[in-house]
């Protein structure tokens, strides 16, 4: 299973080694990240496998969010399929 995780926020230093930190912790494997810098303000969009989640999807999805929450970043996770189907034409 695949997930489409988007990050926006304030930028700073070590955004990406905070989300992918908790992703690993979490048993989710970065497929591919894109990331943009829009003046002050930090993009990112990630691919994760997520075969070998060591927790349920939903708590993945609550504990990416929280900490987004704490980090002032919003944080959101979507199931590949769902992402696919919101963009088909």
């Amino acid at each position: 299973m695949k997930t489409v995780v988007s990050v926006v926020g304030k930028d700073s230093m070590g955004i990406v080694a905070l989300v992918s930190t908790k992703c690993a912790a979490l048993g989710a494997n970065i497929l591919d990240i894109s990331q943009s810098i829009l003046d002050d303000y930090f993009a990112m969009i990630m691919l994760i496998n997520m075969d070998k989640l060591n927790v349920e999807f939903t708590e993945f999805v609550d504990e990416m969010e929280a900490l987004g929450k704490t980090n002032g970043l919003e944080i959101h996770v979507m199931h590949e399929d769902l992402f696919n189907s919101m963009h088909k034409i």
